[in-house]
């Protein structure tokens, strides 16, 4: 199938009815076939099994499980650095924030404030400032750490779509990351205020944070906030922050200042959780 025939594709299939369905299939625990289904997948994506905490694929339950495997203790070091990469992925794109937009890929580009939900007081605490967009393919980790060290202010679950988030999708959708259901997670850090959002695909399941659990589903087709100003919820450069149950795409922002991201990045350059995104 050629490229524009996938993106074109995507607009007439009933994703959020596959989404639903590969969610149920994920969290299935169907013992002998389970495990051949994972075997299967590990395979075709080649998936490196000697870096997970458990690298048996008949100790999974369910295909869930074992996406969202841990890893061995030790395998991701995390530099002695500013700011880490929050994820096991490649760089599909980063940059400054120029007038409130971010660049998605050739042609396309997306509001900062559409990206977070439409709060475009929060939106221009970024004006100027850097952000990076980090691919997680299937056979990548998927859980997600932080950058930094960070206070959770607010959680903020954005409705959308569920385009594919692969680079020829974002090649081929406009405002992609902006269209996509997403979680937007604002932080509080030594350099001011960054974001962690984490943006949905077709067939991933739900997306979930170590301060609140499952975020979806339920889709309520409805923005939905949650402040911390009063709870402590404090995490350390290297912590997990959430996951994906099945595989997206997190957007990094910073604001304007000393911070950015290493400049001699190119897109589709891989990158391993923990690695120095500063040059």
């Amino acid at each position: 199938m050629s490229e524009r025939l996938f993106v074109l594709s995507q607009y007439i299939l009933p994703k959020v009815a596959l989404t639903r369905l590969a969610g149920w299939g994920a969290s299935a625990q169907g013992g002998p076939l389970t495990t051949a289904f994972i075997r299967w997948f590990a395979g075709r994506y080649g998936v490196n099994m000697a870096e997970a905490e458990q690298p048996e694929l008949s100790s999974y339950s369910s295909f869930n499980e074992f996406f969202t495997r841990p890893l061995k203790p030790g395998v991701r070091p995390i530099a002695e650095a500013r700011l880490v990469c929050p994820v096991d992925g490649a760089v599909s794109q980063c940059g400054p924030i120029d007038r409130d937009q971010i660049f998605q890929a050739k042609g396309h580009s997306y509001s900062t404030t559409a990206l977070v939900g439409g709060d475009a007081a929060l939106a221009a605490q970024f004006e100027g400032g850097h952000f990076a967009t980090l691919y997680l393919s299937p056979r990548d980790y998927h859980r997600i750490h932080m950058p930094c060290d960070g206070r959770l202010t607010r959680m903020i679950y954005v409705p959308g779509e569920l385009f594919s988030v692969n680079p020829a999708t974002a090649r081929g959708v406009p405002g992609l990351f902006a269209r996509n259901e997403r979680v937007v997670c604002v932080f509080e850090g030594e350099h001011g205020p960054f974001v962690l959002t984490l943006v949905g695909a077709t067939v991933v399941g739900s997306m979930a944070t170590v301060w609140h659990g499952v975020v979806n589903p339920p889709r309520h087709g409805q923005v939905r906030e949650w402040r911390y100003d009063d709870q402590p919820v404090v995490l350390r450069k290297g912590e997990e922050m959430g996951r994906f149950l099945l595989g997206s795409t997190v957007v990094m922002l910073f604001p304007k200042g000393e911070l950015a991201f290493n400049p001699s990045w190119v897109p589709g350059q891989p990158i391993r959780m923990g690695e120095s995104m500063v040059a």
